[in-house]
């Protein structure tokens, strides 16, 4: 009946409000939808025809989901629904019909289309999923029938361009075809042979490795029409793509990788916007299209190029119009990502980020000839400047790297020992960790002049860099006899004041250029007078701009060049004093000598990370004071450029103040609640209060330091001058300090502790986060809270019916738990969630123990009456701690004078209690203290029964 009355249904029903505009754009008359149009009409569709509750687009970083780096899919803000760990509470956990237009970026893990834009005319790292979700309400057919109407009557596709596949199942995995859907597909009238099945890879999905998933099928699109080309379906052809994907969820993967039904089906469907708009404007290529056709006319109006013709491949000479193609797309994926909260930066997505901008201005200068710029005046104007202004900063600070970078490029490949094809790595290395070119940014510049780089030689690069910035660096440092020799020479120490030389302009630090002359070079057994390229060295400068590592401040890195050959970078590796000297390890790029003229570059974001959590570690110190009282003194800290750490105990002693000003060690005594330990020569030891830590090494400072006089003073707010006043009653944080601080705490931004706890008795240790770190970490505690709740709610409930659920919730509560124990997240919110998951454990592991009791108890009845076949068992259990009895029983299943439910509904109503069961089997519970009596009435009533 079911199938004679789909065959009655009629293939095509009323022409939708978008049929004959549709139609006719395929003949070529009127123009096509535009695409905001197209988006528009397919949210109209399922809101208006299907009852569809529309949703906005999340932002594209994900919200609690540390498994992606970008949301790549139209399905991820829904996954808390897929899963069943959303809020029964929250609107989401009431939807039913969903439809909406999903921000997506596919750069950076699994899903990474970002080194095949450009090439084709059909990938983006961003664009837009359109979808429509069922969640427990239709399933296959419903669909299937939807996406056939829009695609053929209401975008008046021609159903002759169209190709569907679907599963075809999989014997090793044991998943039969997918008839159902095949069937349908042939009921709403598609043919046979364009009705195609594939397997596991093309179509079956799933969320991960564990979770819900199902098969899928797909509608794909030949752009040329007029022939039969099943066999380019899935083929990876640009004339027949895919354009929708639906996916039924009706499996979940199990640990042990099977597969069981869920309880409840679901459809999630996605089609990229952009392919659909090529498809109803008549475009091969998604760039032909009015989504990027405006883009690309304003980059040939800043370019110094012929204007974009859509070639590629090998007839795109010069790679003009891939250049084109990838800076229109990364231009779009920087808006929206920049507009969401996502900035280039040195990790994770921040770091994909930070790539797809140095690709984008790479292209932009050296293929397309625009002038610097460039990038930023291609964001609409109705973006936030702020996005204006992140561009230009890293465009700027990007394009001398670039320039520099190509010089050396041209220059190894223009030497007469370079052997041809084979690009040295360790220039490609220099250019990466000194320049800041990303890898595979170097292999695309070095593809387009026919050359590679040693891999194998690149990798041991690699590898022994992390190495030394894991290892020890006692090779940086002079011994007794060099730094003797120094001083009987009369080598003049290391003039580093240039370190704290920075200003504030229009909102940013300006460090200025630094030049200098070697002095000397120590090769690790002695001084010398030169070193030879490839060489490990450390060279002493007459002076620097350079931190060197002290003071509870990692050093600074950057590198050199020589100012006769500004191409060859020699990389600054670490950074320490030694008798007065600032000793610089590097790894000399070309020959080195005493007496050559230098010029210092410095990693400025990594000085301004530093300066951020430094400043962020003293006003830590003195809230600390503030809260905990005068007693509080700092006993150890680590300061990275993505956290900073601090060791405290809390003893009596009067606070700390902090400002910045060099001042007579005596003078500097003298200000209010600045008191030193002990005395110690020339300067003092006291207990530094604080110490914030910069750099990707991992740097301890001795709390207990010798000062130098004179001595510098770091304050917040009141000015040094004004705490020197005796009757001065401000206060503030105010440390001696040798570091390099922020000059207005605004950058800090927000400061989060993510961690506190005793490292010894008397001694605890706090860990924060700063800025982005900080938002994440907030972030991440109202996800996790809001997890905690929705699980709290569903134990909060009805008991675990049984063992397997109660072991599920369990498991759980323990997977909880250790999201909460290792997220960086506010240290108060972590103790308020451990606290409360541990109350959830113990009621889990309550209805746990109970019910692994009841089965035990029923398995011991079954066994009794596999051996007695025709003896009538009943089992009572009394729980001492609880007073609860617990009962089981089991009859043959010939007795129809006494049936298992009736005995133990009779038993447990006499103890109190309820039961429940068949003629055969049944169980259930009552309270009583004396088990004696209750055994003797279930034999009395047992007797009664049998005796009718």
């Amino acid at each position: 009946m079911r199938l004679l009355l789909r065959r009655l249904r009629p293939l095509s029903g009323t022409p939708g409000f978008l049929s004959a505009a549709s139609e006719r754009s395929f003949s070529g008359s009127p123009p096509p939808l535009p695409a905001a149009r197209v988006r528009s009409a397919f949210v109209e569709f399922f809101r208006d025809k299907h009852g569809h509750l529309p949703v906005p687009s999340s932002p594209v970083r994900p919200r609690g989901d540390p498994s992606l780096l970008f949301v790549n899919a139209g399905m991820n803000q829904f996954k808390p629904i897929f899963l069943g760990t959303a809020d029964p509470r929250s609107e989401m956990a009431s939807y039913r019909r969903v439809v909406n237009s999903q921000k997506c970026v596919r750069a950076g893990g699994k899903h990474n289309d970002l080194d095949d834009v450009g090439r084709d005319g059909y990938h983006h790292t961003f664009f837009e999923m359109l979808g429509n979700w069922s969640f427990g309400d239709y399933f296959k057919e419903e669909a299937c029938r939807m996406a056939w109407s829009l695609l053929t009557e209401h975008y008046g596709i021609p159903a002759d361009r169209l190709y569907v596949s679907y599963f075809g199942g999989d014997a090793a995995a044991g998943l039969p075809a997918d008839e159902d859907t095949r069937n349908i597909w042939l009921e709403i009238g598609v043919p046979t042979h364009r009705l195609l099945p594939f397997g596991l890879k093309d179509n079956f999905w799933e969320m991960g490795d564990t979770g819900p998933c199902g098969p899928c099928t797909e509608i794909h699109y030949d752009h040329v029409g007029g022939r039969e080309v099943a066999a380019l379906v899935n083929a990876d052809s640009p004339e027949v793509v895919e354009i929708w994907n639906l996916v039924f969820m009706q499996y979940n993967r199990e640990l042990d990788h099977s597969l069981r039904l869920l309880p409840q089906v679901s459809v999630d469907t996605g089609m990229g916007l952009e392919r659909l708009v090529s498809v109803l404007q008549g475009k091969t290529s998604n760039y032909d299209t009015d989504l990027f056709t405006p883009l690309l006319h304003a980059i040939h109006q800043r370019s110094g190029v012929e204007p974009y013709r859509g070639r590629m491949g090998a007839v795109d000479v010069g790679q003009v119009d891939l250049a084109y193609r990838v800076v229109a797309d990364h231009i779009r994926t920087l808006s929206v990502c920049i507009a969401d909260g996502v900035c280039p930066g040195m990790s994770g997505a921040e770091l994909v980020l930070r790539r797809i901008l140095r690709r984008a201005v790479r292209f932009c200068v050296e293929v397309l000839r625009a002038p610097q710029g460039t990038l930023a005046s291609l964001v609409p104007t109705v973006a936030d400047l702020l996005i204006v202004d992140i561009i230009n900063e890293n465009e700027a600070h990007f394009l001398s790297s670039l320039r520099q970078g190509s010089r050396l490029i041209e220059r190894t490949l223009s030497r007469k020992d370079y052997k041809r094809g084979a690009f040295p790595a360790s220039v490609a290395w220099s250019l990466h960790r000194d320049l800041g070119f990303p890898l595979d940014l170097v292999d695309l510049i070095l593809e387009e002049r026919g050359v590679r780089v040693d891999r194998q030689e690149l990798d041991r690069l690699i590898a022994e860099n992390q190495k030394l910035q894991a290892g020890d660096r006692a090779q940086v440092t002079l011994d007794v006899l060099s730094l003797t020799e120094l001083q009987r020479l009369g080598v003049p120490h290391t003039d580093d004041s240039l370190k704290y030389d920075y200003r504030l302009a229009e909102g940013r630090y300006v460090f200025p250029p630094c030049h200098a002359t070697v002095l000397a070079l120590y090769d690790g057994q002695g001084l010398v007078s030169e070193v030879s390229e490839g060489q490990r060295c450390s060279v002493i400068l007459d002076r620097t701009c350079f931190y060197a590592e002290q003071g509870g401040q990692s050093h600074d890195q950057g590198y050199f060049t020589l100012d006769e050959l500004q191409d060859v970078l020699f990389p600054v590796e670490a950074v320490v004093r030694a008798g007065g000297y600032v000793v610089h390890w590097v790894t000399a790029a070309d020959n080195l000598k005493t007496g050559d003229q230098l010029q210092l570059h410095l990693d400025q974001v990594h000085r301004l990370s530093c300066m951020v959590k430094h400043t962020a570690t003293h006003i830590l110190n003195f809230a600390l004071r503030k809260v905990l009282g005068a007693s509080v003194q700092q006993r150890g800290s680590h300061v990275s450029a993505d956290r900073l750490r601090f060791d405290f105990s809390v003893k009596v002693r009067p606070p700390f103040i902090v400002h910045s000003q060099e001042l007579p060690l005596q003078r500097a005594r003298g200000i209010s609640g600045l008191r030193t330990v002990d005395e110690v020569s020339s300067g003092f030891a006291f207990w530094v209060t604080c110490c914030l830590t910069c750099c990707l090494t991992c740097h301890r400072h001795l709390f207990l330091q010798v000062y130098p006089d004179p001595v510098r003073v770091v304050s917040v707010e009141v000015p040094v001058t004004e705490l020197l006043d005796e009757r001065s009653e401000r206060q503030t944080s105010v440390e001696l300090c040798c570091g390099t601080h922020l000059l207005q705490t605004g950058a800090i931004e927000d400061l989060v502790i993510v961690s506190e706890r005793q490292l010894v008795k008397g001694i605890s240790r706090i860990v924060a986060v700063t800025g982005q770190e900080a938002a994440r970490a907030r972030e991440a505690g109202h996800v996790l809270s809001q997890d905690v709740d929705s699980l709290s709610a569903r134990l909060g409930g009805s008991a675990p019916s049984g063992l397997d659920t109660a072991q599920c919730f369990s498991k759980e509560v323990g997977v909880l738990s250790d999201a909460v124990d290792n997220t960086p997240i506010p240290q108060w919110q972590r103790r308020e969630l451990q606290s409360r998951l541990r109350a959830l454990q113990r009621t889990s592991n309550t209805a746990v123990r109970k019910l692994e009791t009841r089965e035990v108890l029923m398995k011991t009845v079954n066994q009794l009456s596999s051996a007695a076949p025709l003896s009538h068992v009943m089992l009572l259990a009394h729980q001492r701690h609880s007073g609860k009895v617990l009962c089981a029983c089991q009859v043959p299943k010939v007795s129809p004078s006494l049936v298992a439910s009736d005995w133990a509904v009779a038993v447990c109503r006499h103890l109190d209690g309820s039961a429940g069961g068949s003629e055969v089997v049944a169980k259930g519970t009552g309270n009583s203290n004396d088990i004696t009596e209750a055994l003797r009435w279930a034999k009395e009533f047992a007797s009664q029964r049998m005796q009718r």
